[in-house]
This record gives C-alpha cells, structure tokens and sequence, in this order.
C-alpha cells in the first residue's frame, strides 16, 4: 500500500473570460480594445485538496460555486489555470449527459468508443458488453443510433460503461437525478458496491440525502473557494447555513424599501419534559450546544418569537431534520388548530412531543414564523441542536417498539420438540 493520495489537487484557480460583445463582427470591430470588452470569471481559487484510495467525497454548493468546475479539472476535462492535478489510476467520468457519445453512433457503437475512451481493448470491451447492455436495461435499442435516445437512456448507458470498465476512481456529477427511481436504486447499489471494494469516488450531487448516504467526507465550495473540508455532518451544516444567507441576501436585495422587522423569532430550543414539568435547566446556553435527550422521554420544542407592531393572524412552525437535512417531521401551529398572539410583545409557544419515537443521534430544529395566509415574517436555520441517546434495540431515525416472536412451523406439524 501507498500513502500517495490518489487525487492530488495543489493550488488550482480557473479563470474563464467572458466576452461582452454578442457577435464576431463586434469583436473584430473591438479588437483594439479587447480587453474593455471582456470580463475574468474565477471559477475556482486556490484550491488544495487530497483524496485517498477507498474514500467516498461529496462536492457540494450553490450552483456556480465552482464544484462541476473541480471535477473537470480533477477529470482532466479542462486544464487549470494556475496550479496542478495529479491523478493515478484508472479514471470514469459522469460529468455530462451523453458526453464521450457521437450521436450518429448506435449504442452499441458508442459502447466500444467510449470504452476505448476508457483505455480498454476491443477484447476487453466484448467481455464486458453484455453486462453493459443488461445493466443499462436498453436492450431493444442497443443498435438504435443515440441521437434518438432520451436523457434518461442516455445516462442508463454512460452510467453502465462507466462502471463496468473497473475504475479506481469514478467521477459523478449530477447527471444521476435523471434516471428513474428503480434505476437511480440500481446506480446506489452500484456505487455502495464500489465503497466495499475499496474504490475511490468523487460526488456532485445537490441532494444531502444522497451525500449523507454515500459520502465518508464532504468538500463546500463557495463562489470558487474552498470553505470546509471534513466529515459529513458538519459540512451539510456549512452548506444549509449558506443557503439560508443566500437567501436573506435575495430577499433585502429586491426590497426597494427597507422596512424593518415587525416580527422576529428569538430562540427555539428543544427541552426534556419530567412529570409534567418543562426541565429549563437544561437549556444550552447558545445554539450551538446540543442537549441530550432520553429515547421515548417527552419533549418540549420552546418556540419564542418577538412583535413590535400588530400582525395579522399567525403561524409558529418547527420542522425536524437530520443533521444531513432529511426532514423528520414538521408542524405548525395552523395544523394544529392553535391560535397564538399577534400583539406587539414577548411570546412563547411550546410544542409538546409525548413519547418521542426518534432514532438515536443528533437532529437539527428550524422554524418559521409567517401569516397564516402564508407570507413569511421570519426564519431561523438552524435554530438549535439536540440530540437522543442511543437504545439498545434496532437502529434508524425513528424508534419503534418491536419484538420477535419464532414459529418453527416444521417441528410444530410434526409434534417434534423444539429444543
């Protein structure tokens, strides 16, 4: 074994130049002046990162962070501007639909070149086709040409050459969310095979269900540079954090007036409930502090919100997740028939869980505050942390009481005993 990564990327920027002028006859007419009318787009900066042999890593961001970007030049698809990619191994990539395909071609024809591409022999190629064609599940239209393909058969068969070449590292960038869900199962499958033969992939994907899945590291980009490198959890937090300020940014970019805040939640924080009391001692101090929490104990989601003008009729509201943002569960307070102050002042509104029925682990809490005609008035993401003690029967983020019962039905026909 070697402790060479496998993927070695040392200070890498790309530079893109955006021309302004919308023809060539104004760019011959401009070239004296070029450089007025162009503008530089970093896509990526000064970015180092290693990935080892075996590991799973998930490239996540807003769209134009520069994580399609970072795999095509760890692909060796476009060359960086400044710094270098080394690479070793055999490599398969999924970073366009259809890309490596000639649409003229059938796919059979585009099987064999895109095998080629791969670095196989023909000979090779003729041990693997039929487990490509079986796994692409486009058999009937192996000999049609692609151009006459759609997106989802497309990528049923770049997805089944990729994996049957016998990569050691294996880029996917979306094209994925394409496919339909029995062969999006099947692709899942395939990769968490991979992980068990100890090969090495790298994932864009803007699911954090399937990054939380999937991926042992998670790598956030933000407007070309690197911000967090590291385990799973913490880096969806980054990226939900991120999109919570994008979209604070937007909505006080297209105010016209600024009007300030009449409604705003202070804090929502979840608490223990022991014998009909709320247990405020355990509060945490920020919300960054986890609070842990006994399986199946009562728990109070404390909900605090602040008025400074009259509202119109309104709605508190929490919603549950894990901490790679699958949602749990989520309520309000119009779902629940409750009606709750709208009077300028200080609120509380306590949601009460009988008997949690949650999974070991950590979740997040996030809430909402908006009119009960649906305008939103303020949110808070994350609002806190908390966290279930592990149990000693089954796994998973809900708990259910279960037990097993065994019916030997043989012994039983036969009167014979059971020992």
């Amino acid at each position: 074994m070697t402790d060479t990564p496998l993927i070695k990327v040392t200070d890498v920027s790309k530079r893109f130049v955006m021309h302004k002028e919308k023809s060539l006859k104004e760019r011959v007419l401009n070239f004296s002046a070029s450089r007025k009318h162009r503008d530089d787009f970093w896509a990526l900066r000064n970015i180092d990162l290693d990935i080892d042999a075996g590991s799973t890593v998930g490239l996540v961001g807003h769209n134009g962070s520069g994580k399609s970007t970072l795999l095509k030049v760890i692909g060796g698809i476009i060359e960086p501007t400044t710094g270098t990619v080394a690479r070793r191994g055999r490599m398969a990539a999924l970073l366009e639909l259809g890309a490596g395909f000639h649409p003229d071609l059938t796919g059979r024809e585009n099987v064999y070149l895109n095998a080629a591409i791969l670095g196989l022999s023909r000979k090779q190629t003729d041990q693997y086709f039929d487990g490509i064609v079986d796994f692409s599940g486009i058999e009937d239209f192996i000999d049609t040409q692609v151009k006459f393909y759609s997106s989802g058969m497309y990528v049923r068969l770049a997805f089944a050459v990729a994996v049957h070449v016998d990569p050691d590292l294996l880029l996917v960038d979306e094209v994925l969310a394409v496919g339909d869900e029995p062969f999006q199962r099947k692709c899942m499958d395939k990769i968490e095979e991979f992980q068990r033969d100890g090969r090495t992939i790298v994932l864009v994907s803007h699911s954090a269900e399937q990054v939380g899945r999937l991926c042992d590291r998670v790598v956030v980009l933000n407007h070309g540079e690197l911000i967090h490198d590291g385990n799973v959890a913490d880096g969806l937090r980054v990226l939900r954090r991120g999109f919570e300020q994008e979209r604070i940014e937007h909505e006080e970019s297209h105010q016209t007036v600024e009007v300030p805040k009449t409604a705003v939640i202070d804090s929502i924080v979840a608490l223990p409930r022991v014998n009909g009391e709320v247990d405020v001692t355990r509060e945490p101090k920020d919300k960054s502090e986890s609070i842990l929490l006994e399986p199946g104990s009562d728990i109070v989601v404390r909900y605090r919100y602040r008025l400074t003008a009259p509202q119109a009729p309104i709605a508190a509201g929490i919603a549950i997740e894990t901490v790679t943002g699958l949602g749990v569960y989520g309520l309000n307070t119009k779902m629940l028939k409750t009606t709750i102050p709208a009077e300028p002042g200080f609120h509380e509104v306590d949601f009460v869980i009988d008997r949690n029925a949650l999974g070991a682990g950590q979740y997040s809490v996030r809430g909402s505050l908006e009119e009960v005609s649906g305008a939103s008035l303020d949110r808070m993401t994350p609002a806190s942390t908390f966290e279930i003690a592990p149990y000693e029967v089954g796994s998973g983020i809900v708990r259910l009481d279960a037990s097993a019962v065994v019916v030997d039905r043989e012994s039983a026909a036969t009167g014979a005993p059971i020992s």
